[in-house]
């Protein structure tokens, strides 16, 4: 099998996982409030005035007023930092440009500091009156489009008081979140939704941060619009995030290229496991995996059930076998280079412990998901200690939680599937609207191409097929894992509503070659 590329030695973040592009890293990175915070300031250190910054930011908010609602009456919600003062400036801009302006702010004007006192003053050397109100439910009347620049990322707690009272009274009007919608944290998107408003578009500066992707920030966000505003992105060499937003130009370079010269094992050979009763599971999963451009698939299939997977499965090849011993000779084929093993498997079936097992000391890559993970709930420890090569877990939440029980109560899935990752030496893509991938060092992506249509039965069988498709093909299994579950995505919003997962593995070769970079041949 053709080696894969490897990172150049001079990519930005030269101790990322193989197959990750350091400067496609740079571009996708989701910064925490701390990190962008930093970022700010090295931009600053460098020579860049902060009210600079927050003047071309400001005026980022006024365009996408401008650019998504007519000319009307505008509520800009201010409060006492750098958030309000961008609201200032986005005010005075606004005003400018024929809208009318109420403007509240949280707290006294006299108190505001720095940069965000400067807005203000700006703003009220423009009016031909005092124009700062207390902030109010009041503001809000005849408003046909609301600014809410009250609290940004690093906000972590629920607004209170009169900033509560007042987010709270937005109802349906359109909003235009300044950072984050309100109450909202940058970190890892946690709100109270009672108060923190739902957003039409949400402009944030620089880069994207964790409570964009994951819920309930995802939604809460609306339209994301990321805007340039003079941060140095030199920066990001100092603060070296280990977060990113799981694009194609992350892994496209690692997606295995075929070759004149290939043959059926040597574009990959990957061994399924079959179970007794979910038969559909593992022929999903063998679909999926023959459709990411795997060359050779063998089903490991109980002796009853085998006619059933050879009349579903007209190009794979399925060894039905007697027991335990005849399911472990089979990994002792030299040409595997992945097996898959948990689809379908059955939490109760004659041996699966002991075929896990099995699976995890052949000294091949190892994909488990659904029951290969929830069977060892009671002794999780064994599982990770009989790793022999890299190793992917596809857990949902509900299976998340029975193998890593402490970890699920943790408020951020992103550090959950971090710790999950470094605790058992594997790859970690933790499902949902919003997947993380982590691996063990801490590198981490968060997926945001799933759509809700995905949330059917028979679709996390899919996806664990095609990663370990691209993985038995040699792609390194935490390019894979994130290539999975970015085309997972994509093919499902092909299918439209209405999707089934048996709609996902024709759709998957398209997806594959839409993300593929050109190549000089």
């Amino acid at each position: 099998m053709e080696s894969i590329a490897m990172q150049e030695m001079s990519s930005p973040f030269a101790n990322l996982p193989t197959g990750i592009d350091g400067s496609a890293w740079k571009r996708q990175a989701l910064l925490t409030p701390v990190e962008m915070g930093r970022a700010d300031s090295i931009t600053i250190e460098n020579g860049t005035p902060g009210y600079t910054l927050m003047l071309v930011a400001g005026e980022a908010v006024a365009d996408a007023v401008c650019d998504r609602f007519e000319t009307g009456t505008v509520a800009v919600l201010c409060g006492p930092g750098n958030n309000g003062g961008d609201g200032f400036v986005a005010a005075k801009i606004l005003a400018s440009r024929g809208w009318s302006v109420r403007l509240g702010l949280l707290g006294d004007r006299t108190e505001l500091k720095g940069d965000a006192a400067q807005a203000a003053a700006d703003w009220v050397a423009a009016s031909s009156e005092e124009t700062v109100e207390p902030l109010s439910p009041e503001i809000l009347t005849d408003a046909t489009v609301v600014i809410d620049a009250v609290f940004g990322a690093g906000l972590n707690r629920d607004p209170e008081g009169s900033a509560a009272e007042t987010l709270s009274a937005i109802g349906n009007r359109p909003v235009v979140a300044v950072d984050v919608p309100s109450g909202l944290f940058g970190a890892n998107g946690a709100c109270n939704r009672d108060i923190t408003p739902k957003a039409a578009v949400t402009v944030t500066f620089f880069r994207g941060k964790p409570g964009h992707k994951l819920l309930p920030g995802r939604v809460l966000c609306g339209d994301l619009s990321i805007c340039d505003i003079g941060i140095d992105t030199t920066a990001l060499n100092v603060i070296e995030p280990k977060l990113a937003l799981n694009r194609p130009d992350l892994w496209a370079s690692a997606l295995p290229e075929e070759s004149p010269f290939h043959h059926k094992y040597s574009r990959g050979y990957l061994m399924v496991a079959g179970g007794p009763e979910m038969i559909g599971a593992a022929c999903l999963a063998t679909r999926a995996a023959q459709r990411a451009g795997v060359g050779m698939v063998t089903v490991a299939a109980p002796l009853a059930q085998a006619p059933l997977y050879r009349l579903a499965l007209q190009s794979a090849v399925v060894r039905g076998l007697k027991d335990t011993r005849g399911f472990l000779d089979c990994l002792e084929d030299a040409r595997l280079t992945a097996a898959l093993i948990g689809p379908g498997l059955g939490d109760e079936a004659a041996g699966s412990h002991e075929r896990v097992l099995g699976v995890l000391r052949a000294n091949i890559p190892a994909i488990l998901d659904a029951d290969a993970l929830s069977i060892f709930a009671d002794s999780p420890d064994s599982l990770f200690q009989h790793r022999a090569a890299p190793m992917l877990l596809t857990p949902h939440m509900g299976e998340f939680a029975r193998l890593f029980p402490d970890l699920s109560t943790l408020d951020n899935k992103v550090e959950m599937a971090r710790r999950a990752a470094e605790r058992s030496g594997a790859v970690v893509l933790l499902k949902g609207y919003d997947t993380v991938i982590a691996d063990p060092s801490g590198w981490a992506v968060v997926n945001d191409s799933a759509p809700p249509t995905l949330a059917v039965a028979g679709a996390g069988d899919v996806l664990a097929g095609l990663a370990a498709g691209l993985i038995a093909k040699g792609m390194p299994v935490f390019a894979a894992a994130c290539a999975a579950a970015y085309l997972h995505g994509v093919a499902a919003d092909r299918a439209g509503s209405g999707l089934i997962a048996e709609d996902l593995p024709d759709l998957l070769p398209e997806a594959i070659e839409r993300s593929r970079i050109p190549r000089v041949r």
